[in-house]
């Protein structure tokens, strides 16, 4: 296989659908698989997905489907954007037409309760010998399906596959590294996410950019620490998939975890903040659990997940938890 020409993208979230778009935008023969037939049907009729990307048209070559045989059908990659919590039981369904297809994931969280990474889950589910890559960096998808300038990393063990997978990918407006260290892409990946409800806490609260920084500073170092656990490379915690994606996540306007964050700040409750999302996920939220479960159990002290986690799961104060955070650090 010397070039990529058939993609199936499944999840048709904003990140799932900007790549399936970015993708078919180069001529490739895309098909993006949606759980609910509804979303298929009406991509199809209106040539947009409106609830999750709206005002960004699909071009011709480029098929949404209900059906995970049509959509996997004579594709040679698979391109993963499935929410973490869904990720092992929408595998065991793509297990029925999987092909022996290069897999690549592009969900940024740990699986509860396991905290195994989207890597391990897609080796769980597809078999050890499964060709998988990681997509990740600072790379909202409202920028990306913009064509703004973007930088990301595919990373995986075999560089035969990541090169593959970049090459696939790159674009003038998205350019794609390549690297080997497929723990550390995933575990920064799935970390900055906390940081950011975190930071968006403080963005609610009005706390300004000096609690910000200290913020950021404070997950980076966790992210760092926590990493460490699993082999994570200091140039990847310090590179695109670190630095880079924990910045972009913290502070940009596009943020749903900042949303998070920012949303319980001003009082509302986690009910309240289901509904303001309109059916998006903010992947902090399970991956806080998956964090705090493991950090707690294997003794590695991460103060900011532990209030992150108390926030979102014991219904603690905020204004507590960052008073406890201050006295911890």
């Amino acid at each position: 296989m010397n070039s990529i020409k058939k993609i199936s993208v499944i999840g048709a979230g904003s990140w799932g659908t900007t790549l399936a778009i970015l993708l078919a935008d180069k001529g490739l023969d895309v098909k993006l698989w949606t759980r609910r037939e509804e979303l298929s049907r009406e991509i199809e009729s209106k040539r947009e997905n409106k609830q999750y990307l709206p005002g960004i048209k699909f071009p011709d070559n480029l098929i949404a489907d209900h059906s995970l045989k049509n959509a996997l059908e004579n594709s040679e990659m698979i391109l993963s954007a499935v929410p973490s919590e869904f990720l092992r039981q929408t595998l065991k369904e793509v297990k029925n037409y999987f092909n022996d297809q290069i897999i690549v994931s592009a969900t940024k969280g740990i699986e509860h309760p396991t905290s195994k990474r989207m890597s391990e889950v897609i080796a769980d589910e597809l078999g050890s010998k499964t060709k998988i890559a990681v997509l990740s960096g600072p790379n909202h998808a409202e920028e990306v399906s913009k064509k703004m300038p973007t930088a990301s990393v595919a990373a995986s063990k075999d560089k035969k596959t990541s090169k593959m997978v970049s090459d696939c990918l790159s674009t003038q407006s998205f350019k794609v590294y390549q690297l080997n260290d497929v723990a550390g892409v995933e575990i920064c990946a799935a970390l900055k996410n906390i940081t950011a409800i975190a930071t968006g806490v403080c963005d609610g609260l009005g706390f300004g950019d000096n609690a910000r920084a200290s913020i950021i500073t404070l997950g980076l170092m966790e992210m760092n620490d926590f990493g460490k656990q699993f082999g994570a490379k200091r140039e990847t915690v310090y590179g695109l998939a670190g630095v880079g994606d924990l910045i972009a996540t913290c502070i940009s306007k596009y943020s749903r975890n900042r949303f998070v964050g920012e949303t319980l700040a001003k009082g509302k409750s986690m009910e309240e903040l289901k509904k303001d999302m309109k059916g998006m996920i903010a992947e902090g939220i399970p991956t806080t659990k998956a964090v705090y479960e493991y950090s707690t159990k294997h003794n590695i002290r991460m103060p900011l997940t532990h209030q992150a986690y108390e926030v979102l799961y014991e219904k603690k104060d905020i204004k507590h938890a960052i008073k406890d955070l201050l006295n911890l650090i």
